[in-house]
């Protein structure tokens, strides 16, 4: 199994992250406020992510990252190759969005005037906390609707990215930095398109801990935000994500797809 897709993702993950953790964290106490935590976090999963892609597609068409533009995969393998890594790497992401999400909201709560003081000290205690009073299954709560987000969503997002490149270079060719910049940040847009409303119903469901469980399920989730807040409640943070989507996508498809050659 080639291991330098899984460093290039772990790479390029953490310099995507570097670009768009101001967006992530636009409501907060400052722009690079906490980096630590989400920097070793995001460069773990998408080092899963694009490891686990890249090893599918050469399991499914025997080529190497370096030989796909002499002989490029299918959409339809990109695709497969696409949801596999999102799926795998839910396992990974799913304690690690828990966390950033209580962290955040708690952020968010302590603006507010006699706000109390926040729960959470840091990530650790986070998940320390959450281990405690709800034990080790909590780290994983939503992560039902964090699979169903990102299954799909990232098969979509792996051939978008392709259909793009293949659009540029169409001979066989590595498609240049700007193309590579474009397609890269085109992705993430369509990604968070499809992804926003079930990245809504997974933040609600990580929000309600065993002691005030609100929803029964995803299903329920869905059906009680939309008849109370009507079906653009599933569209909220839709422009944010895609603001942040479009620079971080595109540093960490050109860094990728750099680091590989330089390799190559």
């Amino acid at each position: 199994m080639p291991v330098e897709e899984f460093v290039a993702g772990w790479i390029s993950g953490a310099l995507g992250l570097v670009l768009g953790h101001p967006f992530d964290t636009v409501k907060l106490l400052g722009f690079f406020k906490g980096m630590s935590f989400p920097i070793a976090s995001i460069a773990v999963v998408n080092s899963i992510l694009f490891g686990v892609y890249s090893n599918t597609l050469l399991a499914l068409t025997a080529t190497s990252h370096q030989e796909r533009r002499a002989q490029p995969p299918s959409y339809r393998h990109v695709f497969i190759a696409g949801c596999t890594g999102g799926f795998v790497q839910v396992y990974c992401l799913a304690p690690f969005d828990l966390i950033k999400v209580r962290l955040q909201n708690q952020t968010e709560s302590r603006a507010r005037p006699g706000s109390p003081p926040p729960r959470y000290r840091g990530p650790v205690h986070c998940a320390a906390s959450i281990c405690q009073e709800e034990g080790p299954r909590g780290l994983f709560r939503g992560a039902w609707a964090l699979t169903l987000r990102d299954t799909p969503t990232l098969g979509i997002y792996f051939v978008t990215y392709e259909w793009l490149c293949r659009q540029s270079a169409p001979d066989g060719q590595n498609p240049s930095s700007a193309t590579v910049l474009v397609a890269g940040g085109f992705a993430g847009i369509t990604s968070w398109a499809v992804a926003t409303p079930l990245d809504v119903i997974k933040s609600r469901m990580q929000m309600a801990g065993p002691k005030h469980r609100v929803y029964r399920g995803v299903l329920d989730c869905m059906a009680r935000s939309a008849r109370q807040e009507g079906l653009g409640v599933f569209f909220r943070g839709l422009t944010i994500n895609s603001a942040r989507a479009f620079p971080v996508n595109a540093v960490t498809f050109l860094s990728y797809e750099h680091l590989l050659r330089w390799w190559g």
